[in-house]
């Protein structure tokens, strides 16, 4: 097993991941869905309703509750489903979140997921936080 599998395989072990529909079914409970894929990549597959859109790179000071440089929708005790194109990198961002005491997990299969789910998608511009 390679060192990133190790870590993937870690980072999911504290994660109760999400099957496509049912991050839907949380996002419209109230859970706040951020998508973390590129631009190029919504271009290409679509933008999900109600997500916002938060750049790997400023994901934890986004989300932080006790962070002077959150969005205003990160507050304690809301779950977090971060959703990427194929499900890897949003366990890791995941994983990442709770270490900060965030409520948070992904979905299995990322976006393809829910794709193939047959989830609706937004046709209006993103949510992005910067």
């Amino acid at each position: 097993m390679s060192g990133v599998d190790r870590l993937l395989a870690s980072a999911r072990a504290g994660l109760q991941r999400l099957t496509a529909q049912e991050a839907h079914d949380a996002a419209k409970a109230g859970a706040l869905l951020v998508d973390t894929r590129t631009a190029a990549q919504r271009s290409h597959q679509g933008e999900l309703p109600g997500a916002l859109v938060i750049d790997r790179t400023v994901l934890e000071w986004r989300l932080d509750p006790t962070s002077p440089n959150r969005v205003p929708e990160a507050v304690p005790g809301a779950l977090v489903i971060v959703l990427c194109r194929q499900g890897y990198s949003s366990s890791l961002a995941a994983a990442s979140l709770r270490a900060l005491g965030v409520d948070a997990t992904d979905a299995i299969g990322g976006v393809e997921a829910w794709l193939s789910a047959g989830l609706p998608l937004h046709g209006g511009p993103a949510d992005v936080r910067e």
